[in-house]
């Protein structure tokens, strides 16, 4: 049971840094030059929120590999996928192919396969 909390910290924390980071890329567009990227990414707080959620993931990765092996470890973290996939349809409103839908049910399904 302690697997599947790790992996739902994993889940969610991954899910929040990545569309934390697209919604605002997306709001500010292309970029040049290192040092105003370098700006961007210490003035803008969904940036800092982003990483520090990607921190949260790598942590929480790590502890779930000292309970669980690799092999049930990425499979279940690949939960994020769908749930992204669905959140950047609704929130993002991002056009999702039938093809990415295709491959997000079967992710599902492994994951649920993963569970049993």
């Amino acid at each position: 049971m302690t697997a599947w909390i790790y992996v739902a910290i994993i889940v969610a924390s991954t899910v929040a840094s990545d569309l934390l980071q697209s919604w605002e890329m997306k709001k500010q567009g292309e970029t040049t030059g290192a040092g105003w990227l370098l700006k961007l990414l210490l003035t803008r707080l969904p940036l800092i929120g982003s990483i520090v959620f990607l921190a949260i993931s790598f942590y929480a990765f790590l502890a779930l590999l000292s309970v669980a092996d690799l092999s049930f470890a990425v499979p279940a973290t690949a939960l994020s996928l769908v749930i992204e996939t669905i959140l950047a349809r609704l929130l993002l409103k991002e056009r999702v192919t039938p093809a990415r839908w295709g491959g997000t049910i079967l992710v599902a399904i492994g994951v649920l396969l993963l569970a049993q």
